[in-house]
């Protein structure tokens, strides 16, 4: 992994990209009543209640009173600074349509929703109820709390101070991942407005980010690929509404991803460009985590002028038998099947089944099975298994008595000593999350860009 950039593609409307314009905008706000507004985002709706509003504390999950065994303090996130930890989720929670069952919960107030851990949580997929530069090691009353019913997962961030702000009291709220797909940001204890909030050490963001992942070779060592990391979808809440007792729900629209059909994918009418990949099996508009795959097996340029008819024509001749063979010529079922097996074999399969022509497949498809010879190949293979791992215990055998030789200082001062969890480091520049590594083995920089 050579590092991450965010850089800015330009994709046009007829490669089913969302609109530009991402964040809330006043054409697209309804206003529902004193203290309650709406948006539509393409990919959620957004509806935001105020103090005055009894569906705000409706929302809010009261994690005092759930079971023990279901909320748990994290006591690392608990009891440090600028530091985040992986948590495993009880279910699959659709986020922006891909089900995601790994989060990444973050002292500064939100949640990393990617699959692949980098410095710079903050730049792109996250939920962020109130992202800032807290310390919860200030304070022995400061927690971050989660709790997991296996419908609703919630992250607490309870009476967590603004490092460099603490004279302006605590605060509390929370972020709710429903199972249904719904997220709640809840407000419980708010002391300050959230625009005085300084970002010079800390990205200070309200809403919610997702972008896809694309590997590309890299410049300087040709045989490596460089992973790169384009946000299409952005949603910016407006700080100023983020007070004491207010709530923001955001219920998910329906997206291509949806649509496990080339029928109901051609047919759809969501504002997303939907098109069926073949190959794949999947209908997507070509803008999501699956973008890699997308662009891999060709499925825009497959999808052009394409009809589910045209995909079920090719289907079907493609599982046709030879028609001018006489049916009594030979088996055609078997035919067909050992077009099929030979296409899933792999070559280690193949190298097991050496008659593979012929009578092949109905030696294979016989209850007895027939004695297959050992391979050269495979007691070499044990053979190097075997003296490896004997290997690895001499030299462990000699390091732990040898605890100051160079081996053995070599291994120390690279074992990974917390796995789970990343560091947050300062920078002058640009503050970084990263994972904990050895000093002089730092990553390459991630930069961070306007969306899509």
């Amino acid at each position: 992994l050579r590092g991450f950039l965010v850089p800015r593609p330009q994709p046009t409307r007829s490669q089913g990209a969302p609109s530009p314009r991402l964040s809330l905008h006043p054409a697209h706000r309804n206003e529902l009543g004193q203290g309650r507004e709406e948006d539509n985002h393409s990919y959620y709706v957004s509806r935001l209640y105020g103090p005055s509003e009894p569906r705000s504390r409706e929302l809010w999950v009261d994690v005092a009173k759930a079971n023990r065994s279901q909320a748990k303090i994290h006591t690392i996130l608990s009891n440090t600074h600028r530091q985040a930890s992986r948590v495993v989720l009880s279910f699959d929670f659709p986020f922006y349509g891909h089900p995601l069952r790994q989060i990444t919960i973050a002292t500064g107030g939100f949640i990393f929703m990617g699959d692949v851990i980098h410095r710079m949580l903050t730049a792109t997929q996250y939920v962020a109820p109130l992202m800032a530069n807290f310390n919860p090691g200030y304070s022995d009353n400061s927690t971050v709390v989660y709790f997991d019913n296996g419908t609703v997962f919630v992250v607490q961030w309870d009476h967590v101070y603004l490092q460099g702000w603490e004279d302006r009291g605590s605060f509390t709220f929370q972020a709710v991942l429903h199972r249904d797909g719904r997220i709640v940001f809840g407000y419980k204890e708010i002391p300050m407005s959230v625009p005085e909030i300084s970002s010079s050490q800390h990205p200070v963001k309200t809403g919610l980010s997702d972008a896809f992942m694309i590997l590309n070779p890299s410049p300087d060592v040709p045989e490596s690929r460089r992973r790169s990391i384009f946000e299409y979808h952005r949603i910016e809440l407006d700080p100023s509404k983020v007070t004491s007792m207010s709530a923001v729900e955001f219920t998910p629209l329906p997206t291509c991803l949806q649509h496990r059909s080339c029928d109901a994918c051609m047919s759809s009418d969501l504002t997303f460009n939907c098109s069926w990949c073949h190959v794949l099996q999947r209908c997507s508009s070509g803008f999501d985590r699956y973008r890699q795959e997308w662009t891999d097996y060709g499925c825009a340029q497959e999808a052009e002028g394409r009809t589910c008819e045209d995909f079920q024509d090719e289907d079907h001749h493609s599982a046709s038998p030879d028609t001018s063979s006489s049916p009594y010529d030979g088996d055609l079922t078997t035919t067909s099947s050992s077009l099929f097996i030979d296409s899933l074999t792999t070559e280690d399969d193949t190298k097991l089944n050496p008659n593979a022509g012929g009578d092949g497949l109905e030696n294979n498809l016989s209850p007895k099975t027939k004695g297959t010879p050992v391979h050269l190949g495979t007691i070499v293979g044990i053979v190097l298994a075997v003296l490896l791992v004997a290997a690895i215990i001499l030299a462990g055998i000699y390091i732990s008595g040898h605890p100051t030789s160079n081996a053995a200082l070599f291994f120390i001062e690279r074992r990974p000593h917390h796995w789970p969890a990343m560091k947050f480091r300062s920078h002058a520049d640009h503050s970084t999350y990263a994972e904990v590594e050895p000093s002089g083995h730092e990553k390459e920089g991630f930069m961070e860009a306007e969306q899509c």
